[in-house]
């Protein structure tokens, strides 16, 4: 596996294809979860040909939104599916990443280890002090795509969001969940004071 090829590919496609609409799945995202994947799985124990599986499919998972909106894990996979072999993946590492990439689905259910510290990195900011930042681009696209319009509608979704939420990984729970709940009483508080319903 060429892994460093790899990843320069999709960085390169991801700089060039992304739109620019998308404020929040965008380059710095997927460097984002890109380092959280490192930092979780050095914490989790992951390394070898795992870590390198990891690492690559933290790089590809959003690479669908460069060709489309709906269904950006299908097209995240194809993708994979297309560029990985010229780089040296074999069909069992190339369905391994695939596998990590559809388990970012929304909700996430992930199925193994790996796929659990993908999700956990793909919403690391949620137990971050930068989440106030992140979510607000996060805003910004969904106002761009037309799915919502105000901070009421968008105060309401992320409430919801954190309460169903749930970390996968020791890491990650132990690291991010006291911060996510702060996040959320914050929120909770701010609804109480605007949310007329």
């Amino acid at each position: 596996m060429d892994t460093q090829a790899a990843k320069a590919y999709i960085l390169l496609k991801l700089r060039e294809e992304l739109p620019d609409r998308r404020t929040y799945h965008s380059l710095e995202h997927t460097l984002d979860v890109y380092a959280a994947v490192i930092d979780i799985a050095a914490q989790e124990g992951v390394e070898g040909e795992d870590l390198q599986l990891l690492k690559t499919a933290a790089l590809y998972h959003d690479a669908g939104f460069t060709e489309q909106d709906l269904q950006h894990e299908e097209c995240s996979c194809a993708i994979a599916r297309r560029a990985l072999p010229g780089f040296g993946y074999d069909p069992v590492q190339v369905e391994r990443v695939c596998t990590m990439i559809q388990a970012t689905r929304i909700p996430h259910r992930p199925e193994d280890d790996l796929s659990r510290i993908l999700c956990d990195a793909d919403l690391d900011y949620l137990g971050r002090p930068d989440f106030e930042r992140i979510g607000s681009l996060l805003f910004a696209e969904l106002r761009a795509y037309g799915v919502l319009s105000t901070e009421l509608e968008w105060n309401r979704i992320q409430v919801r969001f954190l309460e169903e939420h749930r970390f996968f990984t020791a890491t990650n729970q132990r690291d991010r969940d006291p911060l996510k709940a702060e996040h959320l009483t914050t929120l909770r508080r701010w609804l109480a004071a605007h949310d007329p319903a």
